[in-house]
């Protein structure tokens, strides 16, 4: 049922919709037609619905409804349809009742209009009268004034071309009075007001008027030019003069290209001037205590110059308005050039005082012109400049201290290839070279110190990258100079390296003995002090990527010049070994071994070897400490540095006189020597006087025994070498340190001659003293003399 009953409102509320809507439609035609097509759809498919329609049939619906519908809807049904007929002529009532007021208003206003218009139509005639009447004599004064009007009007147009003629012939006079007062702009105003008059009589009528007045345009153009160039009018007065150029169609553009090229000569002089100002530099007792090298009169006229551009190139923006990327490439330009002086400078040996005194300069220079020019981006601009500028100073600094440390080795390698040796020569290098190191990084920290301590703008953004630039030239620089010194012994041929190397010097062993211990100090001194100075003063930077480490590395480049070290302090006992084996080679190549004859003294070659080992020795003093080892003694060892095969060779076989005997012996004490325990003749050389001279006597001790071992000795010459020999058992124990293991290898010497010799046959031990001590006398003869 309440269903049934919300169904039963739906309608109602629906009808009552299409009732007003058909009262109220502004367009009864379609809704007319609407009603139309809805009812022939309907016709053709009856419902009950059909009775809110305009062709609704009465005795079809009535059918329908009997038809479908019992007796109790029918009831039903009535009593709906009596509920809606009263709601129908309620809702028609109000309708009325509503609209009452509204229809007696429109009555009311009508019946006003109606009175209101009874007594204006006479009105209307009586005014139409009066303006007829006004008419009529308006065109009676037009009729009678009409032809002294005329006459009026053409003596009006004839004063008025008088005016203009008299304009005309007065015009060359008004310029030149305009020209005196400098009223320009009214000169101006005058010839243009003229210009259509030209145009049409100046070849005729006014030829001499406009003659006259373009002589004086044409020095009024001149003026107005001086005026746009003149640095002392101001700048309204030099932007008036190039508008009142263009007035007169002067070509401004030649006028604004002449005006940029004098900005751009006046940047070149005061850039050159800025240079000149740089090189200006005192010296360092007179450095002022603020650093800078430049002074105030100086520093006053370079800001006053630049003062000037600025103004310059405000008037400039000003004159010509669409000027600003030359103007901005201009202001670009002038601090490329700015930064590129400042760079050339830096190729010389720079301070860092003349640096920041520099840089101050530019960056005030670059905050005036930024007033003027804001969209340069100045400050940004010269940041990125001085980046670079600040790291091409910090590694030209570290490349003179290259050279400097290069200076010092090298000179101490021309004054040994001259010969001007000394007994200090290499200590004095080596004390030049330590201190070239160590006090050339103090001062180059210092140097640096001085960057970071600048509280200037532009050094405040570069701080953190000039802290890791510093760590990061340290150690550039130090794996450089390992490289340097790579070269200067000979090991490296790079030629990438500009450094001051005379041409024609070659390698020289004092000099490699001074690279080994240089390498040695800067592993144990410089190093350590570098780092803790770095680590007071450079401490923190990181604009360098994590990705690739630690800027300054100190366990590397204690590595590397530890490695350094060892390395040419074997290559020294190399060269130094490679010549005394000459001496040797010579010695063993030159005779006839198997003719030669019954040795009488001790042989010359020994004092050339002595001779080389005593210049060895002289080199290790001055460069090497005495150390602390002791000689190992004969008397200090075990029975293993005897030799297992000199002792036969001294006692039984001087008392064999045969050489089978001597033979058979030989082979005894080859079997002896493999029940005897080894000896370790060669052991890790150390940066000491005697480890280094150790080496080398062991060293050419082996060279003698394999040079032994090429040739093949007679009897004589087999007692030559052990004569050789037998000297130098009682001269080497002075020099070397292992005197145990000399003595082990000289008997290897004195072996392996015999095994050679075709008669093994020693000299007797009084005749081999004999001659030893005669040598040993001459030669404190020698000594005593010289």
């Amino acid at each position: 049922m309440e269903v049934e009953e919300g169904v039963q409102i739906d309608d109602k509320a629906k009808r009552m919709r299409d009732m007003l809507s058909s009262f109220y439609s502004s367009d009864p035609s379609s809704n007319a037609s609407s009603l139309q097509n809805y009812t022939s759809s309907s016709s053709r498919f009856a419902t009950l619905d059909t009775i809110n329609t305009t062709s609704f049939d009465a005795n079809m619906y009535m059918n329908l409804l009997v038809q479908k519908s019992n007796l109790e809807n029918l009831l039903q049904k009535h009593v709906e349809m009596a509920a809606e007929i009263k709601n129908l002529d309620t809702d028609l009532q109000m309708l009325v009742y509503e609209n009452y007021n509204k229809f007696i208003s429109a009555t009311d206003t009508i019946k006003r209009m109606k009175n209101n218009i009874v007594g204006m139509e006479a009105n209307m005639e009586q005014l139409l009268e009066k303006i007829m009447s006004v008419q009529s004599k308006s065109d009676g004064v037009n009729t009678s004034l009409f032809e002294k009007r005329e006459h009026i009007e053409k003596l009006h147009r004839t004063r008025n071309l008088l005016r203009k003629v008299q304009f005309i012939y007065d015009l060359p006079t008004r310029l030149e009075n305009c020209i005196k007062s400098e009223a320009y702009a009214d000169a101006i105003k005058f010839y243009t007001g003229a210009m259509p008059i030209f145009k049409a009589y100046g070849e005729s009528s006014f030829q001499d008027c406009k003659r006259a007045s373009e002589e004086a345009v044409a020095v009024i153009i001149k003026k107005l030019q001086g005026k746009v160039f003149s640095d002392s009018e101001s700048i309204q007065a030099r932007a008036e003069a190039v508008m009142l150029l263009k007035q007169l169609d002067f070509p401004v553009i030649n006028l604004k290209v002449k005006l940029f090229e004098k900005l751009d000569q006046f940047l070149v002089n005061l850039d050159l001037e800025s240079v000149e100002l740089t090189n200006a530099s005192v010296d360092d007792n007179e450095l002022p205590k603020g650093g800078t090298v430049l002074d105030s009169a100086s520093s006053a006229a370079h800001e006053a110059s630049i003062r000037e551009f600025v103004e310059a190139v405000r008037a400039y923006r000003v004159i010509f308005l669409d000027s600003e990327q030359q103007l901005l490439k201009l202001a670009q330009d002038f601090v490329t050039k700015h930064f590129e002086a400042t760079r050339q400078q830096i190729k010389k040996q720079f301070r860092s005082v003349e640096l920041l005194a520099i840089l101050r300069v530019i960056w005030s220079d670059v905050l005036l012109i930024s007033e003027v020019l804001p969209e340069a981006d100045l400050p940004d601009y010269a940041l990125q400049a001085a980046r670079i500028v600040v790291k091409d100073y910090i590694d030209s600094t570290f490349k003179h201290l290259l050279l400097d440390i290069s200076d010092a080795l090298t000179k101490a390698q021309v004054r040994q290839k001259e010969g001007v040796e000394g007994e200090y020569s290499l200590q004095v290098a080596l004390e030049a070279s330590r201190k070239a190191v160590i006090q050339g990084s103090m001062d180059v920290l210092l140097n640096f110190r001085q960057l970071l301590d600048e509280n200037s703008d532009l050094l405040l953004k570069l701080r953190d990258s000039i802290i890791d630039w510093v760590q990061e030239g340290f150690q550039n620089f130090f794996r450089t100079l390992d490289d340097h010194f790579l070269l200067l012994s000979g090991k490296s041929n790079s030629a990438s390296q500009n450094l001051n190397i005379p041409e024609g010097i070659s390698v020289l062993t004092g000099l490699v003995l001074v690279l080994a211990q240089l390498s040695l100090f800067i592993e144990q001194s410089a190093i350590p002090r570098i780092t803790e100075e770095i680590a007071s003063s450079f401490s923190g930077g990181g604009t360098r990527g994590y990705e690739y480490g630690p800027a300054f590395v100190p366990a590397e480049i204690c590595r590397t010049f530890r490695s350094a070290g060892e390395k040419f302090l074997d290559l020294y006992i190399k060269m130094r070994t490679q010549k005394i084996s000459v001496v040797l080679r010579k010695r063993f190549t030159a005779p006839n071994w198997v003719k030669h004859k019954e040795p009488r003294e001790v042989h010359m070659f020994v004092d050339l070897l002595l001779r080389e080992l005593e210049a060895i020795g002289t080199e290790v003093k001055q460069i090497l400490p005495q150390g602390l080892h002791h000689k190992h003694r004969r008397t200090e060892s075990n029975g293993s540095t005897t030799s297992s095969r000199s002792n036969p060779l001294r006692d039984d076989r001087i008392s064999r006189s045969n050489t089978q005997k001597a033979r058979s012996q030989l082979l005894e004490t080859h079997l002896a020597k493999l029940f005897k325990q080894k000896m370790e003749i060669f052991t890790k050389v150390e940066h000491t006087q005697g480890s280094v001279l150790t080496t080398i006597v062991k060293l050419s001790l082996k060279n003698l025994q394999e040079f032994v071992r090429l040739q093949t000795f007679n009897r004589s010459g087999f007692q030559q070498i052990q004569l050789d020999i037998q000297f130098l058992k009682t001269t080497l124990k002075e020099i070397a340190e292992d005197e145990a293991a000399v003595d082990f290898l000289l008997d290897e010497v004195i072996v392996a001659t015999a095994e050679r010799c075709l008669d093994p046959i020693p000299l007797e031990p009084p005749i081999l003293d004999k001659l030893v001590q005669a040598k040993l006398a001459k030669n404190s003869e020698q000594i005593s003399v010289s």
